[in-house]
């Protein structure tokens, strides 16, 4: 029989005799013993009301407060309110992240349930036509087409062992490419006018004046040229307010045509 020792059944004692209430406490005493940091446990310090609020490290004028409970979340949030000027730091599990935005805190993963896990979506049904122009680019500043194949990898939080389920996803992927299938894209800073019903597009290019009128129901204006890098980010960009909200990053792979083509990793949050 092994035996398992639970966090609730263990003391955490430093060198000092000091006996911690958590195990992360433990750790962050170790890591400023490591650093060759004195510091004092369970410090008081006397708030505007005449009450006292002991905080976790004191290593010289600064001041650390570990963040395991949602007590300890109103002590920190309480004292960084009525002394703005103390120099205190946060240290807790991710769960707290949120309540603590905007003040002094530092982010710990939580070794239970709080694995980061990742997907990708490759399948032959995921590819969209398009045509452009890059007249930046000599050999591209021809009108011309591809068809690109795609790929997205899906990045979160896992929520009963999965980040998102792989039918969901390939039918938000799907969505996000038939709002740029048979489409002709183009940057937007060459537009000089529209009307109801269509752009009118001028540039010089290395093969002459184009002067384009492009109906707006199959025209794709981009912030920037229309390669695939910036057309990765666009699908992130579509893909991101349909993502459930434990995902935190999208990949996205297009390739145009054979062995090449560009990948986009961004985060969503």
């Amino acid at each position: 029989m092994r035996r398992v020792v639970l966090d609730s059944s263990t003391k955490y004692i430093d060198s000092k005799g000091n006996l911690f209430k958590s195990r992360l406490e433990l750790t962050i005493s170790k890591l400023l013993t490591f650093l060759g940091q004195h510091y004092e446990y369970n410090f008081s310090i006397h708030l505007s009301d005449g009450s006292v609020a002991v905080v976790d490290f004191k290593v010289g004028d600064r001041y650390i407060e570990v963040l395991d409970t949602d007590e300890d979340m109103e002590k920190f949030e309480r004292v960084r309110k009525e002394n703005p000027s103390l120099n205190l730091i946060g240290v807790g599990t991710s769960k707290y992240a949120e309540k603590a935005e905007g003040l002094n805190f530092i982010a710990i993963s939580d070794t239970v349930g709080d694995h980061i896990g990742s997907i990708f979506i490759e399948d032959p049904s995921l590819a969209f036509d398009y045509a452009h122009i890059l007249p930046l680019v000599e050999k591209c500043s021809i009108l011309h087409g591809h068809t690109s194949t795609v790929m997205v990898e899906i990045i979160g939080k896992m929520t009963n062992n999965l980040v998102i389920d792989f039918s969901e996803a390939k039918k938000l992927v799907k969505d996000a490419l038939s709002n740029l299938d048979h489409k002709f894209f183009i940057n937007e800073k060459y537009l000089q006018r529209e009307d109801s019903l269509h752009y009118f597009v001028s540039f010089e290019g290395p093969r002459g004046l184009f002067n384009l009128q492009l109906p707006k129901s199959t025209t794709f204006l981009l912030p920037g040229e229309a390669t695939v890098e910036n057309l990765s980010s666009i699908i992130i960009d579509i893909l991101a307010s349909k993502m459930p909200p434990n995902v935190e990053a999208l990949g996205v792979y297009i390739y145009e045509g054979v062995n090449k083509g560009a990948h986009i990793l961004a985060n969503i949050r």
